[in-house]
């Protein structure tokens, strides 16, 4: 009898959402008790609610809407409009998954939308019975080329969980010397509290390389940060709690990316399950990549979890594409696989990363033979400006080892970078802030943000993790300022064709840290 009075509720519900179906084999507990919230990384009474939402540009005519769930559905749907009184066109798209993940991945992109404009969307199953309550979304596609309205961008790196079981005011008390730095101050806003709260002062977000650190649960665990019961892992173990720890970012990440696009590149914490490999120095304990299951190996996740516009620019998945948006043609690159021939990648067979052996996901030379073509072809009188992300750095004030200093990306993408005239390239990986000169082969450009000739880099590695901030070690001539005591995010502001500026902004409190605009003459024949 109930069963019948919930099934017959939840066709009425649907009814009004293109007659959505529910879980029939929901218990009436669940539905009736449901809190209308949901706790990060807890698995939902109803396994369709959708979770994780997450936006990605599809050229300036289009929008990905993903999603994850506890269940697959056969034909992912997303209803939309340009009002919020008519949600009634549909696209639709497919389900994913991969071994060990506890959810299936949805991705529908939406095609023949206006540039720049507000969307309002739901998604299947959207307040479904015992679900959390969710307000209609919304989202803006993306400025089409030669757009020239200023605007601004929020940039990321090295961004992982907040929190009790991530970034806090506490480390694991058993660490000793390889306890986490830097935890929060007790009055202190997390870097995912401070983009919410700035929220309406930048369009997208982009975020180059290490993304929730779900890596870390070995390493919280054997510092005793889980308590007790947890002190050595095994694969069991791990395979939950590297599950957890991931569907709690991307909870956590859910009031921005569900109205932002989000616009992701690989680092070395997407390759597998054990951060490169930890020694747990209370029970002498090695880890390995052998604790990784398959499905925590080769940036599996990763790739499975977001849909980046590869189709759209010819790049390779997640790992490298473009997109134009205003005035400036974005590039995210792969510096952790699939460099040239004859150089080393950090995460490859034999890289600086033990045990990773991730890709390669191109053949031989794709990368940069798609770089060089994307480069050439882009239209400097529509998008002068050419900003690159990588999550590698090579001007650094780190220890000169091939795990933070990549040479041979440097190899790579610098002479392309001098040759097409590369504006801005921006990384992490080290955990600290670095504003750099504009620089190449190491050499100082003179006309320093004059319209220089040589690209300017910044390294912002701060965003914040578990492990906390590394340390500077001595002061780079190329270095104009630097900090390793602040988290923080940085925001770019393109005010027109020749003027660009980029902010480090504090997550404790707002504060702008650092301030510097790049001056470009931008004359060029197209």
């Amino acid at each position: 009898m109930w069963a019948r009075l919930v099934l017959a509720a939840a066709l009425l519900f649907g009814a009004g959402v293109h007659s959505q179906a529910v879980n029939e084999t929901n218990s009436p507990s669940c539905i009736t008790e449901s809190k209308g919230v949901h706790v990060p990384g807890s698995i939902p009474c109803n396994p369709y609610e959708p979770l994780q939402h997450r936006l990605a540009y599809a050229g300036p005519h289009g929008m990905t809407v993903s999603w994850s769930t506890y269940a697959q559905i056969d034909s992912p749907e997303v209803y939309y409009g340009t009002s919020p009184f008519d949600v009634s066109s549909i696209a639709t798209g497919y389900s994913v998954t991969y071994p060990t993940s506890r959810v299936y991945d949805n991705h529908v992109k939406i095609t023949g939308l206006k540039p720049n404009t507000k969307y309002w969307y739901r998604v299947q199953y959207q307040n479904c019975p015992g679900c959390a309550y969710r307000a209609t979304d919304t989202f803006v596609t993306a400025r089409e080329a030669g757009d020239e309205t200023p605007f601004s961008v929020a940039v990321v790196v090295d961004l992982g969980l907040m929190g009790r079981d991530g970034l806090s005011t506490s480390v694991g008390p058993l660490g000793g010397s390889s306890a986490a730095a830097n935890p929060l101050g007790p009055r202190d806003l997390n870097t995912i509290q401070g983009l919410l709260q700035n929220k309406d002062t930048y369009d997208f977000i982009a975020h180059y390389g290490d993304i929730a650190y779900a890596d870390y649960f070995i390493k919280e665990s054997w510092q005793g940060y889980f308590g007790n019961n947890s002190l050595i892992p095994n694969v069991t173990s791990v395979v939950d709690g590297y599950n957890s720890l991931l569907e709690q970012y991307y909870d956590q990440m859910t009031p921005l990316t569900s109205s932002k696009a989000y616009m992701v590149g690989p680092g070395n914490h997407e390759a597998n399950c054990d951060n490169g490999g930890t020694t747990d120095v209370v029970h002498n304990i090695t880890y390995t990549t052998s604790i990784c299951t398959t499905g925590q190996t080769n940036f599996t996740g990763y790739i499975n979890h977001f849909r980046m516009p590869s189709d759209e620019s010819g790049g390779d998945g997640n790992f490298w594409y473009s997109f134009d948006y205003g005035l400036a043609h974005f590039i995210t690159l792969d510096s952790e696989t699939d460099l040239p021939v004859g150089l080393q990648s950090p995460d490859g067979v034999g890289g600086s990363d033990a045990g990773a052996d991730s890709g390669p996901f191109g053949y031989p030379n794709e990368q940069i033979q798609w770089l060089e073509k994307d480069l050439a072809s882009v239209d400097r009188s529509k998008t002068p400006w050419i900003i690159v992300g990588l999550h590698r750095p090579w001007y650094i004030a780190a220890q000169n080892d091939s795990g933070d200093v990549c040479l041979d990306c440097q190899q790579a993408f610098e002479p392309l970078f001098l040759k097409y005239n590369v504006d801005l390239y921006m990384q992490g990986h080290v955990h600290l802030y670095e504003r750099n000169k504009p620089i190449a082969n190491y050499s100082i450009d003179p006309a320093g943000l004059n319209n220089p000739k040589a690209p300017w880099n910044i390294v912002n590695g701060a965003a914040g993790h578990y492990d906390g901030l590394d340390t500077l070690v001595g002061s780079p001539y190329w270095t104009d300022v630097a900090f390793d005591t602040a988290y923080g995010w940085s925001r770019l502001t393109f005010h027109n064709r020749t003027h660009l500026t980029h902010e480090f902004v504090s997550s404790a409190n707002g504060t702008i840290l650092d301030s510097a605009t790049l001056y470009k003459a931008h004359d060029f024949d197209n």
